[in-house]
């Protein structure tokens, strides 16, 4: 969860570092006056369209520092921007036993493979890969990190 409190604080870290104040800041990211200082004021919570256009306009802002304080602002482009590694979470707990690794085969009975084979098939799945472009690779390990990669 997000404090809203701490995120104004960190929001206000990048308005001085660019050196605008909130109204040019709302124009340069394509959003309201007013959704920013009801923001800025607490009376808002961040929306992630909101913080989706910060990260767009401005790189050297760190998803992980705007949102939860965890991270450097700007970012250190020494370090490669690219990659990024995460420890997950371990695995929550359900009335079965998956055991710690995340991928180990789940036992089902054959009532509930019934069921899956009924809903798991997609419909009218249309996907149009000639003008797409790839935005980010993940990988997922066995231990529960992963590694994701923009190009």
């Amino acid at each position: 969860m997000v404090n809203i409190d701490d995120f104004v604080k960190r929001l206000e870290t990048v308005l001085e570092y660019y050196g605008l104040n909130a109204s040019a800041f709302a124009d340069k990211i394509g959003v309201q006056r007013s959704s920013m200082s009801h923001l800025l004021s607490g009376r808002n919570k961040p929306s992630l369209d909101f913080v989706m256009k910060i990260l767009e306009v401005f790189p050297d802002v760190d998803l992980y520092w705007i949102l939860i304080g965890k991270g450097i602002f700007p970012k250190n482009n020494e370090e490669p921007a690219t990659v990024e590694v995460f420890d997950l979470p371990s695995p929550i707990s359900s009335n079965r036993n998956i055991g710690t690794d995340l991928f180990s085969a789940i036992e089902v009975n054959e009532e509930e493979k019934k069921e899956i084979k009924k809903t798991a098939s997609p419909k009218n799945v249309n996907f149009n890969l000639e003008d797409s472009e790839i935005e980010k690779i993940v990988l997922f390990y066995k231990n529960g990190t992963f590694k994701a990669y923009s190009p």
